[in-house]
């Protein structure tokens, strides 16, 4: 986690606060999480509203012991209090040169300066190329200097280090706009560079002339609409699906299963002893039990290495308000089917209140994603790393067999599996499947 947002204070400035109160609640990248005082103490000012997403150390209140001390801070400022300005601003920039990351280590080097570093020192005529930057690959950031200037560091003018070409002040002077180019003018210069290096004198290449855009004139119905930020779990969300989509090989691979005999095997339950159990409740155990016969299948891809896992702790995938989140079911494959139920509903609850804890959600080494509910007959899963597999589910779909040259009615279930190449196979893939399938056709042997 680099950054999180305040979700909501729970306190305000003036009011006082015990070891142990929750001060605010903050967001992070799956779940809500209170933030606890860890001693006594005055809210004096808050420096992070409630929205604002805020770099991971950085201040987000001032507080004082003495009451007496709250009105020195009334008109306080300071440069972290825009701290979701900051937060983004870095990322955006540490993004802009990851590229450089082999060339930014020499202080005369102009890239070594992230460009609101560099504003800051610019703005204060220092020269700021002796420090130590704590960004990525050893950039100077603006709390690298904003953090040196409050410990009472001197830094030397930068005017004064112009003609000993400092890397900020070569930038300042170098970075100039470029002139007003119009399409004449680049015709103009692309028919004579054309022209002279042209072995032959050909006809001189033109340039395309730019096609004029009107977003206006798009037609739209007119009707209303709203812009909805993107919550901080929808933005991980929609990175990490990337991320997966791009350097994981998946590949899928497909099994229709018979679900007469689990319709029977419910009602038995529960009329027998009383349990109700869902078809999710019986798919995580019966993926658990099958991992179990085929180990391979319960493996993680990391650090270039396909890793066994010790333990089968099946993720099972809710949707939630802000986004899909992935709590776990821990030794799934030790547990029965009434203590499976238990716990997913009580998870599930938990995960659309906001209130998982990051134990709770973090790690899993294979995810069940079940969209029968919903009437979807069948899809395809993103694997979530460094997990090697994720079962997506269906709904079951009415149909017909032979039994002994006679029609019989069944109902079937599709199920995809999409698995990570570096770690199972196909024959790996076939053989997880055929024991899931063997499970869900004979229920009974869920309850051993």
């Amino acid at each position: 986690m680099e950054a999180g947002t305040i979700a909501k204070w729970k306190v305000s400035e003036g009011s006082s606060y015990a070891a142990g109160d929750v001060i605010c609640e903050v967001e992070t990248d799956k779940a809500t999480v209170d933030f606890e005082a860890q001693d006594d103490g005055i809210v004096a000012k808050i420096l992070a509203q409630a929205g604002n997403e805020v770099v991971v150390g950085s201040p987000i209140m001032v507080i004082v012991e003495d009451e007496k001390d709250v009105g020195a801070f009334a008109n306080f400022e300071t440069d972290t209090s825009a701290l979701s300005k900051v937060a983004n601003e870095t990322e955006n920039e540490t993004e802009n040169v990851t590229v450089l990351d082999t060339t930014a280590q020499k202080n005369n080097n102009p890239f070594r300066f992230l460009p609101s570093a560099r504003f800051l020192a610019q703005s204060k005529n220092i020269d700021v190329s002796s420090l130590e930057g704590s960004g990525k690959g050893g950039r100077i950031t603006k709390g690298d200097i904003l953090y040196a200037l409050s410990a009472g560091r001197k830094f030397p003018q930068l005017q004064a280090k112009k003609n000993d070409e400092s890397p900020i002040a070569a930038d300042t002077e170098t970075t100039t706009h470029p002139p007003n180019v119009t399409a004449e003018t680049l015709n103009q210069s692309a028919q004579t560079n054309s022209t002279a290096v042209s072995p032959n004198n050909k006809k001189p290449f033109a340039l395309i002339p730019p096609i004029n855009f009107d977003a206006n004139s798009i037609l739209t119905t007119g009707a209303p609409y709203t812009d909805t930020p993107a919550s901080t779990m929808r933005k991980v969300i929609s990175k990490r699906l990337t991320e997966s989509r791009q350097t994981v090989p998946h590949f899928y691979t497909s099994i229709k299963v018979e679900l007469d005999n689990i319709a029977a095997f419910r009602k038995q339950l529960q009329a027998l002893i009383g349990v109700k159990v869902s078809v999710n409740d019986i798919v995580i155990r019966a993926v658990a039990l099958a991992l179990q016969d085929v180990p391979r299948a319960n493996s993680s891809w990391i650090d270039g290495t396909a890793k066994p896992n010790n333990s089968i702790d099946v993720s099972v995938a809710v949707a939630t308000p802000s986004g899909l989140i992935t709590p776990i079911v821990f030794d799934a494959n030790k547990k029965g089917l009434a203590t499976i139920s238990t716990d997913i509903r009580a998870l599930a609850k938990k995960a659309r209140d906001g209130k998982l804890q990051p134990h709770e959600f973090q790690g899993g080494t294979v995810s069940v994603s079940n969209l029968g509910m919903f009437g979807v007959s069948e899809f395809s899963a993103v694997i979530n790393p460094p997990q090697a597999c994720i079962l997506a589910v269906g709904s079951g779909v009415p149909g017909f067999k032979l039994d002994d040259t006679m029609p019989k009615q069944i109902t079937t279930m599709t199920s995809r599996l999409s698995a990570d190449r570096r770690v199972v196979d196909e024959p790996t893939a076939a053989a997880f499947l055929q024991a899931y399938a063997h499970y869900i056709a004979n229920p009974n042997l869920l309850v051993l």
